[in-house]
């Protein structure tokens, strides 16, 4: 994404991939207890998406070194990155409250 620079992109990044992995794991195990419900997808979900969606769009359509206008959609796509980080993260607390008693009763079981 030319001079953008690797850290700004890496870190949301990380926190997004680590959040999906988590929560498809988390839900897997929620289906195989058969309180798949719990954990269904909900508003705040597909709104994060959508927000992933649109930093991905422009900061694929950024240019570096083309003028004003790539560096406005450059930071808009950098803003809409950090929120959709944002909101991967409240949306990971969300599941986790939601699945936090049977997470907790199936660790005292074993």
């Amino acid at each position: 994404v030319g001079k953008i620079g690797g850290v700004y992109l890496a870190i949301p990044a990380a926190i997004i991939i680590g959040r999906e992995i988590a929560i498809s794991g988390l839900r897997e195990w929620m289906a195989e207890i058969g309180k798949r419900a719990h954990v269904a997808v909900g508003q705040l979900g597909k709104i994060k998406t959508a927000m992933q969606m649109l930093a991905l769009l422009l900061l694929l359509f950024y240019q570096p070194e083309t003028g004003y206008f790539f560096m406005v959609i450059k930071v808009l796509g950098l803003i809409s990155l950090y929120l959709a980080a944002a909101l991967t993260l409240w949306s990971l607390f969300i599941y986790l409250k939601a699945a936090w008693s049977d997470l907790t009763s199936s660790v005292n079981k074993e």
